[in-house]
């Protein structure tokens, strides 16, 4: 029996946004914070929509 990997729209989501945060942050200490929002926002979004499993479906 495979295992699906752990996904959810939610993680993808959230990362996006906490990660268009963290990135506006050290974007502007940069200097660009519009490339660190983007940037930010796509990684964050990335890791979280990986590892936040979101509801386990037990049977």
């Amino acid at each position: 029996m495979t295992r699906k990997p752990h996904r959810n729209g939610r993680g993808l989501f959230l990362g996006a946004i906490l990660g268009a945060v963290a990135g506006f942050l050290v974007g502007r200490a940069a200097g660009n914070a519009a490339v660190g929002i983007m940037l930010g926002a796509v990684v964050g979004s990335a890791l979280l929509y990986r590892v936040n499993p979101g509801p386990w479906n037990r049977g």
